[in-house]
């Protein structure tokens, strides 16, 4: 049984400003699936492996020319602002300033990846004319479990959105420019920052750092190189985080996460349209082969809810809280009740169906958002294993964080999902070996 609201019209608002311990209002430039290119000078290069362990020695591919180029590495997520320019990545330098001389097209700079804490980093080159490029990558836990929850990054979903006309031909090379393919390890565009990154995961990220939690950070590679079978990521992780926008995913990825629930793993998904294209990959080439709802998996069956629709933002409102029971206590301590309104979603958007999960609830709604009489549902299922999955349905949760409202739920939310002191639920299978 799905729980609906007990008061839906209410006046539509939202937390304005921006900054620390505030919503941001700027949404301009999160509603399409291109931004515009800045067209500031800059230098691009890209790492070739979505994620580094601490020790490694990294391969930094530089695309274009340079003069008197300098390369420096940043843990993001340590900066006290949001980011405001959509070509732009704050954070805090872990190297010294390297001189590298002249850049050209194809050449390589090898860099030794610190023992520092996991998270996203990234290479910001300078050179000569003002010229400025951003190379970002995930920096992966020695092992699983260093710390209770891990952070998953859309990386493979952050390339497809990269409109980056690789060779130059005039063609933009994603499948949303009617290219078949996308490739991993190239540069974004906008002088490198990935796609709509100061909405969708700037202040996630910043959030984390500041609150001191535990996290290990993880690429989309990471989850492919686990065994299918879940043991290791149960026996690593309490709860598992999609803070962005989760659209592209291997079959090994659906599956392994799967299995991960499936042994009384917590998730928790803080945008939408998540797990929606069955991705392949071949060395760095990434196709999209077809919708997992098409081969009989939908992905509400995980998730809780699946994608209905997007309108590019066009409209937007809050979510409504409902009065399902979990609502009670995730939204604990925010003031809000039933009918309350808080932050603001939008864009693309998620809804149950009838392959949810038995018992999943709508804690929180946004009616109508496209006028068309659906509505974008926010929801949490259990399972009898314990498992215990939350989903956004809209985006996004993560952008929001730095609200009361949400920042408090994101809290409850972490304590139930991911604190070792809840016990697991008795008929949950034991946790083997594997992985």
């Amino acid at each position: 049984m799905r729980t609906t609201t007990a008061a839906l019209l209410v006046a539509l608002g939202c937390v304005g400003g921006s900054g620390a311990g505030q919503a941001p209002s700027d949404r301009a430039d999160g509603r399409d699936e291109r931004l515009p290119p800045t067209n500031r000078p800059t230098i691009e290069a890209a790492f070739t492996r979505e994620s580094y362990a601490a020790g490694d020695v990294a391969r930094l591919v530089t695309w274009t020319r340079g003069a008197r180029v300098t390369v420096q590495l940043f843990r993001a997520g340590t900066e006290t602002t949001r980011v405001k320019a959509r070509d732009v990545m704050l954070g805090t330098a872990v190297t010294p300033l390297r001189q590298t001389g002249t850049a050209t097209p194809g050449g390589v700079i090898r860099v030794r990846i610190g023992d520092w804490p996991s998270g996203l980093y990234f290479a910001q080159l300078r050179g000569a004319a003002g010229k400025v490029g951003y190379a970002p990558f995930v920096l992966r836990p020695r092992h699983l479990g260093e710390a209770p929850v891990a952070v998953v990054f859309s990386t493979m979903t952050w390339q497809a959105y990269n409109f980056h006309d690789d060779d130059r031909n005039g063609t933009l090379d994603t499948w949303y420019a009617g290219a078949r393919h996308a490739r991993l390890g190239r540069p974004f565009e906008n002088r490198g920052v990935i796609p709509h990154y100061k909405h969708y995961e700037q202040p996630f990220v910043r959030w984390l750092v500041e609150t001191s939690r535990e996290v290990d950070y993880l690429a989309d590679a990471d989850l492919d190189a686990v065994s299918t079978t879940g043991d290791r990521l149960a026996q690593a992780y309490r709860l598992i985080i999609f803070p962005g926008h989760h659209e592209y995913v291997t079959e090994h990825e659906f599956d392994v996460v799967t299995a991960y629930r499936d042994r009384g793993g917590n998730l928790m998904f803080l945008s939408a349209n998540n797990f929606f294209w069955r991705t392949t990959k071949d060395g760095n080439v990434m196709t999209r082969t077809a919708r997992w709802r098409q081969l009989r998996r939908p992905e509400a069956s995980l998730v809780g809810a699946q994608y209905f629709g997007s309108d590019r933002g066009r409209h937007q409102g809050p979510w409504i809280a409902t009065d399902a029971p979990a609502a009670m206590w995730i939204f604990a301590g925010t003031g809000l009740e039933p009918g309350s309104s808080f932050a603001r979603g939008g864009i693309e958007a998620d809804a149950t169906t009838r392959r949810s999960p038995h018992g999943t609830q709508v804690v929180g709604r946004i009616p109508n958002i496209f006028g068309n009489g659906r509505d974008a549902e926010m929801t949490y299922y259990e399972l009898p294993n314990g498992a215990k999955v939350f989903a956004a349905g809209a985006f996004t949760l993560a952008e929001w964080v730095y609200s009361p409202e949400v920042g408090r739920s994101v809290s409850n939310l972490w304590l139930r999902l991911g604190s070792d002191d809840v016990p697991p639920h008795p008929d949950a299978p034991a946790v083997g070996g594997g992985g």
